[in-house]
């Protein structure tokens, strides 16, 4: 079955990026619900090593994109170069066209940059000279950005952070998990070793089962519960949107489905909306230096799950 390879691909990698399992899982559940995935993060933390290994072990290809100030659209998208020879125009594709593809410090790129990357994430296809080229699928970006340092940066406005589904951070490990890396070495030669357990057609078929998870009337009552309680809190000028609602609906199928349930509960929403909710909220002037995580999470509270 599919879904026991996805549990075993979950499993191989958590073996190699050590004590970051809900990570991984969130990063395969953006992936099964066709979304996106942001890190917030210092450097060093093993982002790169969880978008090799994930590319790895669900044999896809893997594309990098290393965001600078003068990094252009026709980088990231690709660009129709002439050819003498033939006196045509030939397109040559961008790192875009990869099935994995790790935007790197998405922040320090210039918001023209940022809109041509984050229009083939919600496209999957991008225009070029009026022509339109669709994007390999499956097709999943896991973009970084780093929190301390804002000095030539361009920080991404809620509408646009809005495009990924989950955003996360990796964390430091703890201290004996990092005494472990710190004896074993590089774990380079790890992510090498990882067999492929899936196929492109599983990953197509395991995104199709998500879809098909029931999520019942009284549940989806409940997200809207909770989207309403964002949209009216004295904390928010603009609560959850449309597409935040969709969204927080699409991976808690993702995590029924991980738990081996054709069904949504309320433990689904729970264990996932602290990564899917905040980052959509624009803060109210007078509450911008809130916590949103702390503020959403005491919201939650007062919603009364289903039983």
């Amino acid at each position: 079955m599919v879904e026991e390879k996805i549990l075993k691909a979950i499993e191989l990698l958590s073996s190699v990026i050590k004590g970051k399992r809900n990570v991984v899982e969130l990063a395969f559940e953006a992936l099964l619900s066709e979304g996106h995935l942001l890190i917030e993060d210092v450097p060093g933390l093993g982002k790169t090593t969880l978008a090799l290994g994930l590319a790895k072990i669900l044999n896809l290809s893997f594309g990098r994109i290393q965001c600078t100030s003068d990094l252009m659209p026709a980088d990231v998208v690709g660009v129709s170069v002439f050819n003498p020879a033939t006196r045509e125009f030939e397109f040559k594709e961008g790192p875009v066209f990869n099935n994995v593809v790790l935007v790197d410090e998405i922040n320090r790129a210039m918001p023209k940059t940022q809109s041509a990357l984050l229009e083939a994430m919600e496209e999957k296809q991008i225009t070029v000279d009026r022509e339109t080229i669709k994007l390999p699928s499956p097709f999943f970006v896991i973009a970084t950005q780093n929190p301390l340092e804002q000095a030539g940066t361009f920080p991404l406005p809620e509408s646009q952070l809005d495009r990924f589904s989950v955003k996360t951070s990796m964390g430091y490990p703890d201290v004996s998990l990092e005494r472990e890396l710190l004896l074993e070495g590089s774990v380079k030669d790890e992510i090498e070793r990882l067999p492929s357990v899936l196929t492109v057609d599983d990953i197509k078929r395991a995104v199709e089962e998500v879809k098909k998870i029931y999520l019942s009337e009284k549940m989806a009552d409940y997200i809207l519960s909770i989207a309403w309680k964002t949209r009216k809190s004295k904390f928010f000028r603009y609560g959850l949107s449309v597409r935040g609602v969709l969204v927080l609906s699409k991976i808690a199928k993702a995590r029924a489905y991980l738990k081996g349930r054709d069904f949504v509960i309320p433990e689904d929403v729970l264990e996932t909306f602290l990564f899917v909710v905040p980052h959509r909220l624009i803060p109210s002037y007078e509450y911008d230096d809130m916590n949103k995580q702390e503020v959403v999470k005491s919201l939650v509270e007062e919603v009364e799950p289903p039983a």
